[in-house]
């Protein structure tokens, strides 16, 4: 219950990366001390990230800046799919998530499996849409920020996952944790004890609670395999079905199996306690049978994969059709789900915003 300052975490790690780029001797230390209290209050991501290196940064704050149409255009362009993705999305199924998870020991348990569904593009659209939304705002002013989410949930593995998942926090894990602990190159039990400290880590920086810490853990174990035999870079640089729309059904099998473990370790994520997680899966498995009703959900669900897949060469811009009647009718389209969704749905806080 201890009140602390919105995103501290973000700006914490920001400010750390900087002292220690400079004591690795990777950056000096700049004279310049309006510059260095942009780069850690700078508005855009202050709160929620990316959390951005001073080696970039810093860089592009010092040096002067013009007006760049192109870039302010792509900048608005992300502004408005990130709000696509939060309100019309995340605040959507976040009513049903809510309703799901405050009664799940009175549901049946394909209704429990259907809210950690929900659940998982829930957590996806807020936080990826905040980082689109703060990419595209920093745009505005001529700064380009870490892209954040390259489509995680079309990874073909975990490991490719967290290549795709909070992209300036893992890499920060990764630049200032795993290799000064040695990395993979010592060894496969150093490289096993390594990314157990990663993921520990990394569920401690989401809060003080055992439900996070087991969150790190389960994906910590997730891992292991990779590690093991040496896989962890298999799919490091393909875009799946590069060649052709449609996936291979081995990569799909690859993709719904990442997603299915991904989806499962997030009910300790959305839980209260440790207790409530795995009272959640009990019923899941024990009272299981197809929902009904709520489905309604899928609807946003499927409408944002169809977005995603069929842009998912050009992440960075997804909404950006080259036929200019598709793409203007494409901007009207989501500018009315969003300003639909102000009058039809009660707007929440980014969740994001308490770490």
């Amino acid at each position: 219950n201890l009140i602390l300052p919105v995103g501290i975490s973000f700006y914490t790690f920001q400010t750390m990366s900087y002292s220690l780029d400079i004591y690795f001797k990777k950056i000096s230390p700049t004279k310049d001390f309006i510059s260095f209290a942009t780069f850690v209050s700078f508005f855009p991501q202050l709160v929620a990230g990316p959390i951005e290196r001073a080696s970039s940064l810093l860089p592009q704050i010092i040096s002067r800046r013009k007006f760049d149409l192109n870039k302010s255009t792509r900048g608005l362009r992300l502004i408005l799919w990130g709000m696509f993705k939060k309100v019309v999305i995340a605040d959507s199924l976040g009513i049903l998530v809510n309703k799901i998870f405050l009664n799940y020991s009175t549901l049946d348990g394909g209704v429990l499996a259907l809210g950690l569904v929900y659940f998982s593009f829930q957590i996806y659209c807020d936080f990826s849409g905040y980082s689109d939304i703060a990419i595209g705002t920093a745009k505005l002013f001529g700064f380009d920020l870490m892209s954040n989410f390259k489509l995680p949930y079309f990874s073909r593995d975990i490991s490719e996952f967290w290549r795709k998942w909070h992209i300036s926090l893992s890499t920060w894990f990764r630049d200032y944790l795993f290799i000064p602990l040695g990395g993979s190159k010592k060894g496969t039990w150093i490289s096993i004890r390594n990314v157990f400290c990663i993921f520990l880590v990394s569920g401690f920086w989401h809060g003080a609670n055992w439900t996070f810490i087991f969150w790190g853990l389960i994906h910590s174990l997730f891992f292991m395999p990779f590690i093991i035999k040496k896989t962890d870079k298999t799919n490091q640089s393909k875009v799946i079905s590069e060649n052709t729309f449609f996936p291979s059904f081995q990569e799909l099998t690859k993709v719904l199996f990442t997603y299915s473990l991904t989806t499962f370790a997030w009910v300790f994520f959305r839980s209260e306690s440790i207790s409530d997680s795995f009272s959640y899966i009990y019923l899941m498995f024990t009272k299981f049978s197809f929902p009904n009703n709520d489905k309604y959900g899928f609807v946003f669900i499927l409408l944002l994969l169809a977005y995603e897949w069929s842009r998912r060469k050009d992440v960075e811009d997804i909404i950006n059709f080259k036929n200019m009647y598709l793409r203007y009718f494409n901007y009207l389209f989501i500018s009315y789900c969003i300003f639909a969704h102000f009058q039809l749905v009660d707007l929440s806080q980014f969740i994001y915003f308490q770490f």
